[in-house]
């Protein structure tokens, strides 16, 4: 025990109610999002018989929704990507289950492996890729739910759009 401090609880915190907080039914918070999308990866049975991959293009499934947000479950084969884009009006958290992708944006490019997570606020441009040799599988937190995802030239895209200057 700390002496240094002149604060001290005497008897069982928990006798005190109205400094506790009730457990919420639902995330609201950024960190609460977090944690459900970290619950839901440990979760292996709940996702791993939905994923399913598709040659053609980018799987996706609607895994959960709740008050106000979704949560979508995507395969990626080898050179699978999104192109550049935003997600509008939504924040997100993005968990790699499986494998690895690679995130494109304007400040450079980030390997994601399993485990991986990254939260992005409304307008936050990015390419999600899978560059890798092997399929991945990923996991998304929109809230509120994903309603638009506009699309933006790439970074690659806008150079070459630049005219040469001599």
């Amino acid at each position: 025990m700390n002496m240094d401090s002149d604060l001290q609880i005497a008897g069982d915190i928990l006798e005190v109610p109205h400094l506790l907080q009730p457990a919420r039914e639902h995330p609201v918070t950024v960190a609460e999002f977090v944690g459900l999308a970290r619950e839901l990866a440990a979760d292996r049975a709940l996702w791993a018989p939905y994923v399913a991959y598709d040659a053609t293009t980018r799987w996706y499934h609607r895994l959960r929704t709740g008050p106000g947000y979704e949560v979508w479950l995507l395969s990626w084969l080898p050179g699978q990507g999104s192109g550049s884009h935003d997600h509008g009006p939504s924040s997100g958290v993005l968990t790699v289950l499986e494998g690895e992708l690679t995130e494109r944006t304007e400040r450079g490019v980030r390997t994601l492996d399993a485990g991986a997570q990254r939260v992005f606020a409304p307008g936050y441009v990015h390419e999600v890729v899978n560059d890798s040799l092997e399929p991945a599988v990923s996991l998304h937190v929109y809230y509120p739910g994903l309603t638009e995802m506009p699309m933006h030239a790439s970074a690659r895209e806008q150079c070459a759009a630049q005219p040469v200057v001599a």
